[in-house]
């Protein structure tokens, strides 16, 4: 299996690919077969364990989104004396995410993660899994179905800031909301939040809605030649990392901003944080990538250490603004917190921590 590619802007200069495996050798001494958590840093004083493989069945596996995802996955498994397998689909097809959780445990797989992005078709293979003793928790997207746990933002109450803060930039007229694959369980919640916001704010804004596809090349056509229809729109905003960054790259390219459009949506790709910096943009909302891959490994660790007994809990990722004002930070340090840079570090602050 290939391996990891190392960083967004290198999938975004690309924008395909196919996913990737990263097996982490055993650390710490034992016996074949078994693994200790690594020596020092602060690794905790695990026993000797097994060297457990956790499959990540995601929808969209070269999205350069979830290339800190994977950095998260990655980090954990080394820290803890983990493997794991990246698999799923690229385009959204969850036939192909139902063979990948098959396969997986078919082949004996020890955890599974799984994004949940549509309403029904997981249900069973989910089952499935429990049957068959492997635990499961769903990253990034989720649906009430027997998984233990679930490891991400909030994505309808994410939705709702988002629209809240459009409505209160614009006095009303035509605002356009992108969304990359309507109905899927990742970002439709989000869509659902932004128009309820928008609804209450009791403004006359016509909200369209706008689907631009599972892929950036896809995102940035659709993006453009929608706006190319709709020049009086007074807003536009996205609920996904691909067609925040189109909208970000338009804005750009047609100097709106400065015409009085507003723009504003979801992730930290670095055309998105660019277009902050450039004053194009607004905002976007940080869900934290990193941590749904970290912390979803350091449940079915517990859970497999444990022997059930600990591990499973609902963790928000969280949702934070950034603008032009905070943007500089995430600009100045390359880090595998945000995935574009795959070199580990220890990134230094200092000064009073603020809250927005």
């Amino acid at each position: 299996m290939k391996e990891m590619e190392p960083s967004r802007r290198a999938l975004l200069r690309r924008a395909v690919g196919t996913g990737a495996l990263a097996s982490l050798g055993a650390l710490g001494l034992g016996m074949p077969g078994l693994a200790r958590a690594a020596d020092g840093g602060g690794a905790g004083n695990f026993p000797e364990h097994p060297k457990w493989k956790f499959v990540f069945v995601n929808h969209v596996t070269t999205n350069p989104f979830f290339v800190a995802t994977q950095y998260g996955i990655e980090d954990a498994c080394a820290l803890l004396g983990c493997t794991y397998q990246w698999t799923g689909s690229q385009k959204s097809i969850a036939s192909e995410m139902v063979n990948s959780i098959n396969a997986a445990i078919a082949g004996g797989a020890d955890g599974l993660a799984i994004a949940l992005v549509d309403p029904n078709a997981f249900n069973n293979p989910v089952d499935r899994a429990l049957q068959a003793g492997i635990p499961v928790i769903s990253y990034n997207a989720d649906v009430d179905n027997h998984r233990l746990a679930y490891v991400g933002q909030d994505l309808f109450l994410a939705g709702k800031a988002l629209g809240a803060r459009i409505a209160s930039m614009v006095d009303g007229g035509e605002v356009a909301g992108f969304i990359a694959t309507p109905g899927q369980l990742n970002i439709q919640p989000r869509l659902d939040g932004a128009k309820e916001a928008i609804k209450e704010s009791g403004k006359n804004i016509q909200l369209r809605e706008v689907a631009t596809g599972p892929t950036v090349n896809e995102e940035v056509s659709r993006v453009e030649s929608w706006y190319l229809g709709h020049k009086d729109v007074k807003a536009m905003f996205a609920v996904d990392a691909g067609s925040t960054m189109a909208v970000g790259k338009l804005m750009q390219k047609h100097n709106l901003h400065e015409q009085g459009v507003r723009a504003g949506g979801l992730d930290m790709l670095p055309g998105t944080l660019d277009a902050i910096k450039a004053g194009a943009m607004d905002f976007t909302i940080d869900q934290q990538p990193y941590l749904q891959g970290f912390y979803t490994v350091l449940e079915l660790f517990l859970f497999k250490l444990s022997g059930g007994l600990t591990g499973p809990a609902n963790i928000n990722t969280g949702l934070k603004f950034v603008t032009q004002e905070s943007v500089q930070p995430y600009l100045d340090t390359k880090t595998r917190f945000e995935g574009n840079s795959r070199q580990p570090q220890l990134v230094k602050r200092s000064g009073p921590i603020t809250v927005e």
